[in-house]
């Protein structure tokens, strides 16, 4: 049995809190969150107890904290769950910054506890199948791969000002992507350049943040890979990729409520895509949570580490620095 505190009590809280509360062999104790309300609410649903991040980490008992909070929390609850010697299951990104996050994988690495970072889209079936097929050789040689990723709104201006910006809080998972399918072999990005834009709600740049961006990245084979991103999509959540091979090419496509096309006098229509990032990858919430806890039972290494999560954020980092310079940044 696995005894777990979770850390946030917000909507991807949830999500983990049921998805770790469904699997044989795992107890949720403790939720954990500012917001009492939020927090009373979801131990309540899976009779468990609230109690301060403090108390977690002090009971013995506890074998993992899930840590689902805001982003500027991420390394300091990193460093201190390690610290106590628990496993750790962490919501990207490892922190706002490099240092930082270099700082909680060193941490995580001395005190000898287990630590994944929540990169999502690598467990969702449709892209682990594209990854399958190219590892398999079907469509060659991997040379250039396109990323879309839009939201289909802006979230609110809380969490836009606690995010770190664009590049750090929705792009992560693209770079992440990018390094999962383009460099996969060793490969890694030699050169980026990134710029972005306030398209959808000048409020957004009262902010200091972007709301659309374009990214380009060059690896060190020569690969390239090019992301487009939007705050605002009227038709859905839009996740899609395109992996050009030297043999073929592999498309991985939105998903949709149904597969339904529905032909008449009026035209060819079918459903809109999924609605938003909930709905989007619910598969791959759990099938990745499900993994955490195999591999915490079998030794096995995880899908997506905390070098990973570190990688991603350099990436994070030097697209907002080319953004800022109008420069690109070589790496």
């Amino acid at each position: 049995m696995k005894n777990v505190a979770i850390f946030g009590a917000g909507r991807i809280g949830r999500i983990h809190a049921s998805n770790l509360a469904a699997l044989p062999g795992v107890e949720l104790r403790y939720v954990c969150d500012p917001v009492v309300v939020a927090a009373a609410d979801l131990a309540q649903q899976h009779n468990a107890r609230v109690v301060e991040v403090d108390a977690a980490l002090a009971d013995p008992s506890i074998d993992v904290v899930a840590i689902a909070s805001s982003t500027d929390t991420h390394s300091d609850l990193i460093t201190r769950a390690a610290a106590a010697g628990k496993h750790i299951f962490c919501e990207k990104p490892v922190d706002m910054s490099v240092t930082r996050a270099r700082a909680c994988a060193d941490a995580v690495q001395a005190a000898g506890v287990a630590c994944m970072i929540g990169f999502q889209r690598r467990f969702d079936p449709t892209f682990n199948e594209a990854r399958t097929r190219m590892d398999r050789g079907d469509i060659g040689n991997p040379e250039m791969l396109i990323i879309t990723s839009r939201d289909p709104g802006a979230p609110p201006a809380a969490y836009i000002q606690a995010s770190g910006g664009i590049f750090r809080d929705m792009l992560i998972h693209d770079f992440d992507v990018f390094r999962w399918i383009l460099c996969a072999d060793g490969d890694e990005a030699q050169w980026i350049s990134a710029t972005g834009s306030v398209l959808t709600d000048p409020s957004i740049r009262a902010l200091g943040d972007m709301d659309s961006t374009a990214v380009t990245i060059r690896t060190r084979q020569g690969r390239l890979c090019q992301i487009n991103t939007s705050r605002r999509a009227a038709y859905g959540y839009d996740q899609r990729f395109e992996l050009l091979g030297s043999k073929g090419m592999l498309q991985c496509g939105n998903h949709a409520p149904s597969e339904v096309v529905q032909s008449d006098a009026t035209g060819v229509r079918r459903d809109k895509p999924e609605n938003f990032f909930l709905q989007r990858y619910s598969t791959a919430y759990r099938l990745e949570i499900t993994h955490f806890f195999e591999c915490l039972q079998t030794g096995a290494p995880f899908r997506t580490t905390i070098a990973d999560g570190v990688a991603a954020q350099v990436l994070a980092d030097a697209a907002a620095q080319s953004c800022q310079s109008g420069q690109p940044v070589t790496l």
